[in-house]
């Protein structure tokens, strides 16, 4: 998604105060879209590769699944790939006193590919703040039992406006068995209880044979050679055992 220059529309209809200064009106919008929104999951990783946005898709998926209403979120603006996990090309938003999300499979869906023409978006600092509180103001959930936010990977500005924005979000951590991984995985860990984010667990993935998991770890998924090529589909993903394995972690520490 490329901001357009100069302030939103909603940014420009805010009140002036003294000194001719705006108020930003976004985070009260934010605190109102959100406000029929049972439980916010922020899907993170900190290394990419590791199936961040895969588990992010499937874990919406297995939720819509079992009757809740839910939604997906990628806000990975230099990555955004939820919509190829479910196939969700031709596919934009409704406008109408904001945006409504498309529905894929049962799970609403908003993605920032959706205005990025498939390309990265060159944002950094106070513009990549801007975007993600734009989108959070203008999407139009409704009522929804779980929103899944599939995040750009580390703790970056966006994880830190995730959390200051929408409180009471909690991390679910994706990583592999790999050593950098755990060690990149325990350090972020460290930063995310310091910052008292609530950490459902952390869920070791593509692993193989009888692999030692992270001290963490809420439990593992087989690496699975058939997800690739169920990818664009969720009938077919749901299929595979990496939606079982991950299934049953889900049915232990997400409720």
């Amino acid at each position: 998604m490329t901001p357009a220059p100069g302030k939103s529309p909603i940014q420009r209809s805010a009140p002036r105060i003294s000194g001719g200064l705006r108020l930003d009106p976004r985070p009260a919008v934010i605190g109102a879209r959100f406000s029929k929104i049972k439980k916010v999951i922020a899907v993170t990783g900190w290394k990419g590769g590791i199936g961040k946005s895969v588990t992010a898709s499937t874990l919406a998926l297995l939720l819509a699944e079992k009757g809740f209403k839910t939604g997906l979120l990628d806000l990975d603006l230099a990555g955004a790939s939820a919509h190829i996990v479910l196939g969700a090309s031709g596919l934009f938003p409704k406008e109408e006193m904001g945006l409504e999300p498309p529905s894929v499979a049962g799970v609403k869906f908003m993605s920032v590919s959706f205005f990025s023409s498939n390309k990265a978006v060159p944002l950094r600092g106070a513009g990549v703040s801007d975007a993600i509180m734009e989108m959070l103001a203008i999407t139009r959930w409704g009522e929804l039992d779980y929103l899944v936010i599939d995040m750009p990977p580390g703790i970056n500005d966006t994880a830190l406006d995730i959390i200051r924005l929408l409180p009471g979000t909690r991390v679910l951590a994706v990583t592999t068995p790999s050593i950098m991984a755990h060690s990149v995985l325990e350090r972020s860990l460290r930063l995310y209880k310091s910052l008292k984010v609530p950490v459902l667990g952390v869920i070791e993935n593509m692993t193989r044979g009888a692999h030692a998991l992270s001290k963490a770890a809420a439990g593992r998924v087989r690496y699975d050679a058939r997800l690739e090529k169920a990818l664009g589909s969720p009938a077919r993903i749901l299929k595979t055992d990496f939606a079982k394995d991950l299934a049953k972690i889900a049915g232990r520490i997400v409720n």
